[in-house]
């Protein structure tokens, strides 16, 4: 009545096969008079130090209970697709701490690729093409999320890379490209200043580039005065106003 004849991808966890999902089976496909379920998606258990979680235990999570505690959902997202459906995920919260950092970086180093320019697409089919070759081989989304890490630090445009997160992401729904921008906003950082400081990092690389050292800390002075700090970093140039 309510979810139709068919049903393409029907979840549950690995306890649920037999007998559950086996009966559901059973009885749905007599009733039918024909094939019910596509596809069977068993997703293996999130334990803590103790095991399994579960509700008849107290000790499950909800998202609600991460956004109270001060995490970003899809923080938690990132971490449960960085593991394969099929194995057992275990949970802490200082794991989550480390993914909260992972994701802001990640996220960081999107925001700040400039969008102009041609896009290669010869790389953007390459990158495309790992990325649904993970997901093609059993939903591996641990493989993806390499795919899109090595993307990341591949010799190609940023263009390039900005329009291949933008694919990325209508699958892997982590607002790659939006997040940075908005906690720059709720942070007081407005767009048009982060362009304006992105471009003055981007000319003081080139001068760095050609030697033009006088030319680079020139562009580091300008900076200052209107209040934003670089760091020059392992991870490349970071900026903060203060």
């Amino acid at each position: 009545k309510h979810l139709g004849e068919y049903m393409d991808i029907h979840c549950g966890g690995v306890d649920n096969i037999f007998p559950h999902h086996t009966n559901e089976i059973a009885q749905s496909e007599s009733y039918l008079g024909h094939k019910w379920c596509n596809y069977w998606f068993h997703v293996h258990h999130l334990n803590d130090k103790s095991g399994k979680m579960s509700k008849s235990k107290g000790d499950f999570l909800t998202v609600s209970l991460l956004e109270e505690k001060g995490y970003d959902p899809l923080v938690y997202r990132l971490f449960c697709l960085q593991s394969h459906y099929r194995k057992p995920l275990e949970f802490s919260y200082e794991v989550l701490d480390n993914m909260s950092a992972a994701y802001d970086k990640l996220v960081k180093k999107i925001g700040s690729l400039q969008q102009d320019g041609e896009v290669d697409q010869n790389a953007f089919k390459e990158y495309r093409d790992k990325f649904e070759a993970a997901l093609c081989d059993d939903l591996n989304t641990s493989m993806a999320i390499t795919v899109l890490y090595d993307m990341l630090k591949a010799d190609i445009s940023d263009a390039t890379k900005y329009a291949l997160a933008e694919s990325f992401d209508e699958v892997l729904s982590l607002n790659l490209t939006t997040a940075h921008a908005a906690k720059q906003q709720d942070n007081g950082v407005d767009a048009e200043l982060e362009t304006y400081v992105l471009a003055k990092i981007e000319e003081r690389k080139a001068a760095k580039k050609e030697k033009d050292f006088a030319k680079a800390d020139a562009i580091r002075a300008e900076l200052l005065e209107k209040g934003i700090v670089l760091e020059d970093t392992r991870e490349g140039v970071k900026w903060k106003k203060i």
